[in-house]
């Protein structure tokens, strides 16, 4: 799951920028303040274990991850993120069924953002996640893993309150159209490059006889900044979910608390 939105992990980091201030003449004009530009970013990292919506994706394993963004300086912006995964496999080993396979989510998004008022911003938007040649829906019950939804944000200062709604199957669970994510987030910056930031989210999974696997989940990131496009970032990550509804083949939980840590080359 991703991504976000990604996915993600469920992991964030605060990227922080200074101002350096120039003694000027009285008699001199201040300098005019820079025009918006379309910006172009791609980035690559590893993480110890790919969580997404505090479930692992990968297992309770490492990750390879990457991505492109592109934003307008109208506020419109283009974007494309991967990772390694292990879920939609898994459960193919799980209920006994050959060739299962989808190693890989890979998230396509677009959007716009504005403002409303001093201080208060938003974000609507479209994610698709993109399980390409996945066969989930070999396994009776299931439907295909690829997944749609549309989202919308509001940020004041430090916080952010988002929420995304499923136009159809959600992560290939039967019936589950409509299901939605609240996302709450505060975002603090510690100065020197350091950020944290608390989460809480709830996933509530639509249709008859999907409640089980609704839940809600939480993390405390400190993310750290180092320049030059390296960051990094450590979670304590955790869900409420239901003892046995997001399990590994060995049986092991893939919604227990867990401590995750990564690293992010941006350029």
């Amino acid at each position: 799951m991703q991504s976000q939105f990604k996915k993600t992990l469920l992991i964030s980091a605060l990227a922080l920028m200074g101002s350096v201030a120039g003694v000027a003449h009285a008699e001199e004009a201040a300098p005019a303040a820079a025009e918006p530009v379309d910006t172009l970013a791609f980035n690559a990292g590893v993480i110890s274990e790919y969580r997404y919506r505090g479930i692992s994706q990968s297992r309770l394993l490492p990750a390879v991850q990457g991505g492109a963004d592109f934003t307008s300086k109208d506020g419109w912006y283009l974007g494309t993120w991967f990772s390694s995964i292990d879920w939609i496999k898994d459960n193919g080993t799980i209920a006994k069924v050959k060739g299962v396979k989808g190693p890989v989510e890979l998230d396509l998004y677009g959007g716009y953002r504005g403002e409303l008022a001093t201080d208060l911003t938003y974000d609507v938007g479209y994610l698709r996640y993109e399980y390409a040649g996945n066969t989930l829906a070999k396994i009776s019950g299931f439907a295909n893993a690829n997944t749609d939804e549309v989202y919308g944000a509001l940020t004041y200062k430090i916080f952010t309150a988002k929420y995304s709604y499923s136009l159809g199957d959600l992560f290939g669970t039967v019936n589950s159209k409509g299901s939605g994510y609240t996302d709450l987030s505060l975002n603090f910056d510690l100065g020197d490059g350091l950020s944290f930031v608390p989460h809480l989210g709830h996933q509530t999974v639509a249709g008859k006889g999907n409640s089980v696997y609704s839940y809600t989940d939480y993390s405390l990131t400190l993310g750290k900044d180092f320049g030059n496009g390296f960051s990094a970032s450590a979670a304590l990550i955790g869900t409420d979910a239901k003892t046995g509804s997001y399990v590994a083949p060995s049986g092991k939980s893939l919604s227990k608390s867990d401590f995750v840590a990564g690293v992010k080359y941006t350029f």
